[in-house]
């Protein structure tokens, strides 16, 4: 066996080629700083923003619309892809009981598509639940019940969320519905709705479920990626792709790190730097530290658990059944949860406009009897329920294939903020130098502007030589706060944004 390559050296090592770690490469290439970039996949950087490709279709992993209400990270788009950005309407739909309903809520097409009778009723339940709400509420049932009403939460959160979390909304804790529903109302829906629409002058008053245009790279999110990732390249920063970081060691003695990294032949290699910037998941991260992290700090990030899903992408012949970006599933008879068009995304996806592409999205756990079915049985399935909800005909699919998304979503149980409060305690303590970001970075539910946020502000911290910001308390609404004696309080932490179970 050939003696392991001596050490690269840089001042930043990165893993993750995903929005955080190569906007964090991009700022600090610019800068002047050596940057080298690890990426476990041989193919793609983006991570889950990254664009999958198949015999010239292109398409999205998860559906990612390029929308900030943050100037800085619009900024930075702008920068980075100048010419490519188109301006994309935002149309998308809910099926419930073999009919589709706008989305958000169109008031009048509701109530003609549900029927006097059970419009009727929605309103009643919705004068129920505001004249007598669930008191207390402490699952997510009671909470969208209490806004909604009981009737208007059955057919349009109950099944769907279920489909994505794996677990009953019942089980549920509030919290996260008031977040992920934050400033949405039956009586807003009901008002934008009927009333013409007006733009706020202040894009962080504008409530995300409700915005209709947003902008999106011609070839996909991975084309922002794949760009930023050759401007890193050309500012003298490294993106080493198909190595997967098996160690992070912290050479106490020498002041550095040494990050340990093999290909999928098992070659090694490894790199010093200052500093490291890791997007991993965080169990990941901390089963690969040297020192050998305490028993209190392994049991933590070993109970962090994911949400997988996986993405059937079928090609068929354009018959113009869908123009939506994406449908929502609302059905319980059907497995899948929701069904992308990636030309409506951008019609530069598809290479032949005589054909479209669909992908359908089935949420599930990594090693279940989903994710375990094979390639063709996925395909015959999706077929199967494209068709049974209208969207394609006997003989329309032509092709498709199989993306699988291990850890796509972190998962908040009931005792998430305690584990992540003790990694963060026994990493500042031990470990300095190492700087976590991003949605499996720091086990936050971020889109990627928020994760281009905790990228951000991890490198304004390198550059000043101190914590000046605190990158934790970047939240949903990609806002953040200089450090200072908030940070401490958990109500501004940022941990939030995925479902947990109600406290017992």
């Amino acid at each position: 066996m050939n003696p392991p390559p001596p050490p690269r050296s840089s001042k930043v090592a990165v893993i993750g080629a995903g929005p955080a770690g190569l906007t964090a490469a991009y700022l600090l290439t610019k800068q002047g700083l050596p940057v080298t970039v690890l990426e476990s996949d041989p193919e793609y950087v983006g991570g889950i923003s990254r664009t999958a490709r198949y015999r010239g279709f292109h398409f999205d992993i998860g559906g990612h619309r390029f929308f900030s209400k943050s100037k800085e990270v619009e900024d930075l788009w702008t920068e980075i892809l100048p010419d490519d950005m188109l301006q994309r309407p935002r149309s998308s739909r809910i099926f419930y009981n073999g009919q589709f309903y706008s989305y958000p809520l169109n008031a009048r097409e509701a109530l003609f598509k549900l029927g006097v009778i059970e419009s009727a009723l929605c309103v009643l339940s919705f004068l129920k639940a505001a004249a007598f709400p669930r008191r207390s509420p402490k699952s997510f049932e009671d909470w969208v019940t209490n806004q909604f009403g009981e009737r208007l939460f059955r057919i349009f959160f109950k099944t769907y969320t279920e489909k994505v979390w794996g677990m009953s909304c019942k089980e549920i804790s509030a919290d996260w519905a008031a977040q992920r529903i934050k400033g949405l109302s039956l009586t807003s829906a009901v008002i934008n709705a009927l009333l013409p629409k007006r733009k706020p002058k202040d894009p962080k008053k504008v409530i995300k479920t409700l915005i209709d245009t947003f902008r999106y790279p011609r070839k996909g999110p991975g084309m922002m990626w794949e760009t930023c990732a050759g401007k890193v390249r050309q500012q003298g920063g490294e993106i080493l792709m198909g190595q997967s970081v098996h160690q992070c060691a912290w050479l106490r003695d020498e002041g550095v790190w040494e990050v340990r990294y093999r290909d999928r032949q098992n070659a090694v290699g490894s790199v010093r730097a200052q500093h490291v910037i890791s997007s991993a998941p965080i169990r990941q991260l901390i089963n690969g530290l040297s020192p050998e992290p305490t028993a209190r700090l392994k049991t933590a990030a070993n109970a962090l658990r994911y949400r997988d899903f996986l993405t059937v992408a079928l090609i068929l012949k354009d018959r113009n059944l869908f123009s939506d970006n994406w449908i929502y599933i609302h059905d319980p008879s059907v497995r899948v949860g929701r069904v992308q068009n990636f030309k409506s995304w951008s019609p530069e996806m598809i290479p032949d406009p005589a054909f479209c592409c669909y992908g359908l999205e089935y949420f599930c756990f990594e090693g279940d009897g989903v994710w375990n079915s094979s390639d063709a049985d996925l395909i015959a399935l999706a077929t199967r329920e494209l068709m049974q909800i209208g969207l394609a005909q006997p003989g329309d699919v032509v092709d498709g294939c199989v993306v699988r998304q291990a850890k796509a979503y972190p998962v908040y149980d009931d005792a998430y903020a305690d584990n992540v409060a003790i990694v963060r305690e026994e990493l500042q303590h031990a470990y300095p130098g190492l700087h976590l970001v991003g949605r499996n970075g720091m086990h936050k539910y971020n889109n990627q502007d928020h994760a281009m946020m905790t990228a951000m502000l991890t490198v304004k911290n390198i550059l000043m030589g101190r914590e000046a910001y605190d990158v934790w308390r970047v939240n949903q609404d990609a806002e953040y706060h200089e450090a200072g004696s908030a940070a401490a309080e958990s109500s501004v932490s940022g941990l939030r944004g995925v479902p947990s179970r109600i406290s017992s």
